[in-house]
């Protein structure tokens, strides 16, 4: 049967208009696909904000900071914004949950816990944010005060100092010891007990904030504020 001319184009009209919308769909997916894995850390969240275990450490920490400083604009306002940019957020580093999350960078939970306090949009650090030196000179000068001042026990036990920078000017001291958990509690107390009465204040750049004392392998022990003396009494 002849098919009559009109019919014809009309056919390959509608085929050619399918053709262009297939190719279309295939292209947005394509570009969709491509967009999307251009962006792994845009969103770390799992989309329960909750930070996503696949983000980096440094970033899984911010996110969880930023959560908790967010809250406390929201609960405190600008008063309490100006309180935890003041140290209030690098005080609640360290009893934070989950403790995990926090200690993969302490640095960047504090970092994400101002932001999230103030009213600026969230500026995630691109790297590590918690930069840890040791610094014999300060084991040094408190081991010779402790064996002038009865405290000579104390130094004893101190292996090494460590500064822990949490940013550019906010650090914590930490003091690695041979004291362990449980039975040592007292010890642990009396060395940090001690440690602050010899802190002057005045050493390394910036604000030293707290003091921790730790096992050999790094487990907290104890800790004592050391930016003033009355919340270390």
């Amino acid at each position: 049967m002849a098919t009559t001319p009109h019919l014809l184009i009309g056919s390959l009209g509608r085929a050619r208009a399918l053709g262009l919308v297939v190719g279309a769909c295939l292209a947005a997916s394509a570009c969709g696909s491509t967009g999307d894995s251009a962006r792994p850390s845009a969103a770390p969240s799992d989309g329960t904000g909750r930070p996503s275990v696949s983000a980096p450490g440094y970033r899984q920490a911010y996110d969880a900071g930023f959560a908790v400083g967010r809250r406390l604009f929201e609960d405190g306002g600008k008063g309490g914004a100006v309180r935890e940019v003041n140290g209030g957020c690098v005080r609640r580093s360290l009893t934070a949950k989950p403790a995990a999350v926090v200690d993969l960078d302490r640095g960047a939970w504090v970092l994400g816990c101002e932001q999230g306090a103030g009213t600026s949009a969230p500026h995630p650090p691109s790297g590590p944010v918690t930069r840890r030196e040791p610094d014999a000179d300060l084991l040094h000068r408190f081991g010779s005060w402790a064996r002038e001042n009865e405290a000579a026990d104390s130094a004893r036990h101190l292996t090494r100092v460590t500064l822990v920078h949490l940013d550019a000017g906010e650090y914590d001291v930490e003091l690695t010891t041979t004291y362990t958990a449980g039975a040592d509690g007292p010890g642990a107390r009396r060395l940090a007990r001690d440690f602050v009465l010899w802190w002057d204040g005045d050493d390394g750049a910036g604000t030293a904030w707290n003091l921790l004392v730790t096992d050999t392998d790094g487990q907290r022990l104890t800790t004592r504020g050391l930016h003033a003396r009355k919340e270390s009494s």
